[in-house]
């Protein structure tokens, strides 16, 4: 005999989506502390949550805060985690999947790029060109360090690749500690390229090909139905601004040239 409609289990989905960021409409700690907390408390029942991901990254620390959090509640509640990735999750939206006891996404999703990022503009030789003197007053050696209006000094090279390269090493130990011995060849998972779901089931990135649709029915069977968990929505006209995966990944690459912060 076939259930009504509001007997039919109910799995929880937490629905991530856009740039990760300490901003409104953005992945946040901030903004998503609410939402996680209220996914866990209907995780109770089947001890089970799925965590959908539709994000090609962005701030680091956020990353971190958010993905923390996730694993924090989790094994609090002993609640298995799900991670299914849709379009992309990249970067620090894989550095959140990896929250997850199993990450799961489609053959065609963009997957990894596991690495960090940072850069912006010189313009000496402009303001030389135009007449444009630069003043500047600083207390401390290094304050204007990467100044875009001086010259790129060897020492600030210098800085900056430690900088990235001991993010990354946080980065990579993350990795290393979610998927343990499932990893591939370690060149290849931590170079920071990104890749089709297909190659990163081979390199042990994930775990399987699943929607979200296709788990909550593995897990609650048949006649399960999702329940779909998210920050509040921006109101007004910006309720009707959509994002593409594509268009996220064109948002965070030019805030990367205009931002010299750097970014997962």
């Amino acid at each position: 005999m076939n259930l009504p409609f509001w007997r039919a289990p109910r799995i929880p989905v937490l629905s991530l989506r856009g740039m990760i960021a300490a901003k409104p409409h953005a992945i946040s700690l901030a903004a998503y502390r609410e939402p996680i907390e209220r996914a866990f408390a209907l995780a109770k029942a089947r001890q089970h949550l799925i965590v959908s991901i539709e994000s090609p990254g962005g701030s680091p620390v956020q990353s971190d805060l958010v993905a923390s959090f996730i694993r924090k509640r989790a094994e609090e509640r002993k609640v298995r985690v799900s991670a299914v990735i849709g379009d992309v999750g990249a970067s620090g939206g894989y550095w959140i999947a990896c929250a997850a006891d199993n990450i799961y996404a489609n053959r065609m999703s963009i997957v990894g790029s596991i690495g960090v990022i940072g850069g912006g503009f010189g313009f000496v030789e402009f303001i030389a060109r135009h007449g444009i003197e630069r003043r500047l007053y600083t207390a401390g050696e290094h304050k204007a360090r990467l100044d875009p209006f001086r010259p790129e000094a060897a020492d600030d090279l210098l800085f900056v690749k430690e900088l990235l390269q001991d993010m990354h090493g946080e980065f990579k130990d993350w990795v290393r500690l979610r998927r343990a011995d499932r990893l591939g060849p370690l060149d290849q998972v931590f170079d920071g390229s990104y890749m089709l779901g297909t190659k990163a089931k081979a390199l042990g990135l994930i775990d399987g090909f699943a929607s979200v649709d296709s788990l909550v029915q593995e897990i609650g069977g048949q006649r399960a139905k999702p329940v779909m968990i998210e920050a509040k929505r921006p109101r007004g006209l910006m309720r009707l601004v959509g994002r593409s995966a594509i268009e996220s990944i064109a948002d965070i690459a030019e805030e990367r040239l205009m931002d010299p912060r750097v970014r997962f």
